[in-house]
Parts: C-alpha cells; sequence; structure tokens
C-alpha cells in the first residue's frame, strides 16, 4: 500500500508513524507546506486519559514525548483578583514544536518519508498513492477543491484571540478574568517548558474596539494587554510569534471521505480554545483511522465507514459541548458579579458535561466554599 499524508500537524504525523510500524513495507509519504521547524503555536496540553490513549497506540513515542512534560493536578480561575483552586483536574503540558520534533524523530527512524517545503492542492498530483489522508489543517486545501463532496461547514463565534507567549510561569493551568473599563480581557496560561508559558488572550469584539486593539501594531497590543494583567504577569513582557488577533473557525464536514481521500485533523473538524483538547482529539483520530485501515486493507470504504463510525459520536459531543462552552465565554460579562467560589463552580459546569454532584466527589472543598456562600 502506498499512503500519502497531505500536512504534518500532530494527526497526519501519529497516522503515519502508525501505519509504517505496522508494515515496515507499507510506503508512507508526508507532504508538508511548511519547513520542518515551523509551528505557529507554544504549547499543548493533555489530560491523564489522553496521554493513556498515546501510550496504548505507541508506548515508543509515549515514552519520549512525557520526558519533559510539566504537569500539574488542579486548575486555577483567577476572579476578582482571587485565584480559586480547583483540584482533581491533572494535565500535561508540552511544547508544540517538541510534540512534532518528536514525532518527525520517530517517524524518519520508522522509514515515513518527510517532505517539506511541499505544496499539495490536489490529489491528481499525488500520483498512484493508495490511500490520501489529508490532514492540512483549519484551511485545508483538499477540503476546499473537493468542498461539493465533503460538504463541509465552517462557523466563527464571535470572540477574538491572540495567542502569546511568556516566561512567566504559570504551573496551574489558569483562567484568568480581567473587568476593565473597556470590557472583559481573558486569559488562558500554562506553564509548558522551564521557562516558557503560552497566554491566549480572549475579548469580545466590543472590548477589542472600545481598547482600539483594531488599530494597534502587535509590539503595543502586547504593551497594552501586558499592562492589563500586570499583576499576574509580574512585569514580565508578553512574546509574538505571528500572534496576530484571529476568530476561530469551527468546522465540521457532513462526508469524512471522497474516493480514496480521508479527512484527518483539523481538516476534518475543530475543537474551540475554550473547551481545548483539539489535539488530543486530532491524534485519537489518528489512532481511529490506523486500526481502521489495518482492520480492511485496501478496501477503503470499509475503513472510511469503521472510522467514521469510531469517531462520530464523540466528534459531535465535542463540539456540542464546546458550543456551550463558547455561550458562556461570549456572556461572561453577565457573571462578572459572581463571588469568585461561585464564578469558578460556573465555569467548571459551563456545557453540562460536569455537575455540581460529580465537582462535590472530585473536589470537595471547592463545593464546601460553595455550601458555605450559598447559606451566608
Amino acid at each position: 500500500m502506498r499512503i500519502a499524508v497531505i500536512g504534518s500537524g500532530p494527526a497526519g504525523l501519529f497516522f503515519a508513524l502508525l501505519m509504517k510500524r505496522h508494515d515496515a513495507r507499507i510506503d508512507v509519504r508526508v507532504c508538508e507546506q511548511n519547513a520542518a521547524d515551523a509551528t505557529y503555536g507554544w504549547g499543548v496540553v493533555f489530560s491523564d486519559a489522553a496521554m493513556s490513549f498515546l501510550r496504548d497506540a505507541d508506548p515508543e513515542f509515549h515514552a519520549e514525548f512525557v520526558v519533559n512534560h510539566e504537569h500539574c493536578r488542579y486548575m486555577e480561575i483567577v476572579h476578582r483578583g482571587v485565584h480559586v483552586q480547583m483540584q482533581n483536574n491533572p494535565f500535561a503540558r508540552a511544547a508544540r514544536i517538541d510534540l512534532l520534533q518528536i514525532l518527525h524523530r520517530h517517524c524518519r527512524r520508522a522509514g515515513v518519508r518527510l517532505e517539506f517545503g511541499c505544496r499539495i492542492e490536489t490529489i491528481e498530483t499525488l500520483g498512484d498513492a493508495d490511500l490520501v489522508v489529508a490532514a492540512d489543517g483549519v484551511n485545508s486545501h483538499v477540503r476546499k477543491r473537493y468542498s461539493e463532496h465533503f460538504q463541509p461547514t465552517v462557523e466563527t463565534p464571535r470572540n477574538r484571540f491572540a495567542w502569546y507567549g511568556t516566561r512567566q510561569l504559570f504551573h496551574p493551568l489558569s483562567l484568568i478574568f480581567r473587568e476593565t473599563p473597556q470590557g472583559v480581557f481573558i486569559a488562558h496560561a500554562y506553564q509548558y517548558s522551564p521557562s516558557l508559558s503560552t497566554f491566549l488572550v480572549e475579548v469580545d469584539p466590543e472590548t477589542w474596539v472600545r481598547a482600539s486593539l483594531d488599530r494597534m501594531s502587535d509590539a503595543d497590543s502586547r504593551r497594552f494587554l501586558a499592562a492589563v494583567f500586570e499583576p499576574e504577569l509580574g512585569g514580565n513582557p508578553l512574546l509574538s510569534n505571528r500572534s496576530n488577533w484571529f476568530r476561530a473557525n469551527i468546522v465540521r464536514n457532513a462526508r469524512w471521505s471522497y474516493r480514496n481521500v480521508v479527512l484527518l485533523g483539523d481538516a476534518l473538524r475543530t475543537v474551540h480554545f475554550s473547551l481545548g483538547s483539539g489535539t488530543r482529539m486530532a491524534m485519537q483520530d489518528a489512532i481511529a483511522l490506523h486500526r481502521a485501515v489495518v482492520a480492511h486493507g485496501h478496501d477503503l470504504d470499509a475503513a472510511f465507514a469503521q472510522f467514521e463510525a469510531t469517531r462520530a459520536a464523540e466528534s459531535t459531543d465535542f463540539q456540542a459541548a464546546a458550543a456551550k462552552s463558547i455561550a458562556w465565554y461570549e456572556h461572561v460579562s453577565e457573571r462578572m458579579h459572581l463571588h469568585p467560589v461561585a464564578f469558578a463552580c460556573d465555569y467548571m459546569c459551563r456545557t453540562g458535561r460536569v455537575t455540581l454532584e460529580e465537582l462535590r466527589r472530585r473536589d470537595p472543598h471547592l463545593i464546601e466554599a460553595l455550601d458555605r456562600l450559598t447559606q451566608r
């Protein structure tokens, strides 16, 4: 079998690695339009459950990947300057570039051909590939080229984001809510290496305009936001890596495959920042597609049917939960009056996937503090 993977994000690389590990005789080629060292994010986050999926799928990759992880077993919400800890929320964090480079090394050792500076927009240019995996990102050229077959829908929520880094270290995954005369500013921050943290800033469009962020340069935006979050940043500046303001598209596809082509990762479906888990979902998709292809070989129709049957329900559930989470963030100004403990509990229950009773089991001290508030 000859397999061509378009795009070298975590999903495409992990699928390529798993297929080559399964059978060294399979010809696996990865085509990536960017350079090998290009990455435009900062860190990635994995829950304990996500790490177990990776360990089960490829113990050798997992063993190297976890070596330099940053770990914390609680989250923290900062509201009105009060830090509220939420226990038993374990996450591992790593640099996105480290994840990609480890995947590069394992792919090369296994015999996967990695080709960078290789732009593929139509499957016809891939010649005799038996299977084409379009893992070319949220703005997938392949999905756009064959949109009448995949039938994608793209929604664009209101809020705007800028993805920065900082040398201020946020040990827990931290959500910081700051009310200002211009509106509410939100930061999603977490340490992912010994010296760096991700610092993703979110604002609604009205706040963005009132603060004149729509007219500021990148340097001016970073200085302004560093002042907004100065108590948490401790004087550390924000760092840029193509950190332009953007709106996060929500991608879905009515059909996941066409002929010998299947979508994977963000080309297939995105998970909004407000819920996270995008990298985890993409790599779980890679595992499921690998297992389906192994099970059915050259019968791609059967393999694609198994892949979709395995992953569609969770994909739909995650995106439904993300819609509720997006709405919570877009209307957070209506909740800023809440006491910090009540605000933290409201956040944890925002999608309906976590109830107060589950929180009571997971973090009894938090719910005891909430109970004391309601009894006043």
